[in-house]
């Protein structure tokens, strides 16, 4: 899949499920799980133990999922994800030497920021979107008022996202979101609760839906 596609693909699903673990153990029921409920694009933390090679087995084993690498501090580990097979790169904070890499191998990269010169230096250095973080302390509004003087960098709020402002940010303008523990919470993860978390797809997409409806 091209970089044209990758970016159209999560524009047009705008939530990106961020999983984090303490164990790999029933990652790829959870993505399953997700799927059910209508979301394939899925961020894989490097803070989840053998996140490498979780991710080359998910991307082998589940090819027409988009599956990211998330939590990317350097260069070489955007590279080692990129060769197992991530679709896309996220950062916490600004990186321009894995936006560089990410570049090199034209792979969607989506750069964390806050405040507004963060977001234009991301911009600028190459990444694909700006990955607001953390998007809680300020909410929807706050995206929508960056996104005033900024209206041409694309902006992915993270932190604090859920099923009943996830229409907010997009309404506010975000590009898509990412939403972590409000989407797969670590009980349901660890009891392999996976209808819990379909359900809590189903009501993400709901939202979006919603949002979204002309």
């Amino acid at each position: 899949m091209k970089k044209d596609e990758i970016l159209a693909k999560i524009k047009a699903e705008k939530v990106i499920a961020l999983i984090r673990a303490d164990n790999p153990d029933g990652l790829l029921d959870c993505a399953k799980a997700l799927a059910a409920g209508g979301l394939t694009s899925i961020e894989l933390t490097m803070t989840t133990p053998g996140a490498i090679r979780m991710l080359e087995k998910a991307t082998a084993e589940l090819p027409n999922f988009l599956f990211g690498l998330g939590t990317v501090l350097d260069a070489e580990t955007a590279r080692a994800g990129i060769l197992a097979g991530a679709r896309f790169i996220v950062t916490p904070g600004l990186r321009p030497e894995v936006i560089t890499l990410c570049k090199r191998y034209s792979v969607p990269i989506f750069s964390g920021a806050f405040t507004p010169t963060e977001i234009i230096n991301a911009w600028e250095a190459g990444a694909d979107a700006a990955k607001i973080f953390p998007a809680e302390f300020f909410g929807p509004n706050y995206i929508k008022s960056v996104k005033a003087p900024l209206p041409h960098i694309d902006m992915v709020p993270t932190g604090g996202v859920n099923e009943n402002n996830v229409g907010d940010f997009i309404k506010a303008g975000a590009f898509a979101t990412a939403a972590g523990s409000s989407l797969v919470e670590a009980k349901a993860l660890k009891e392999k609760n996976w209808a819990a978390i379909t359900t809590k797809a189903k009501a993400f997409v709901a939202a979006v839906a919603a949002a979204t409806a002309k």
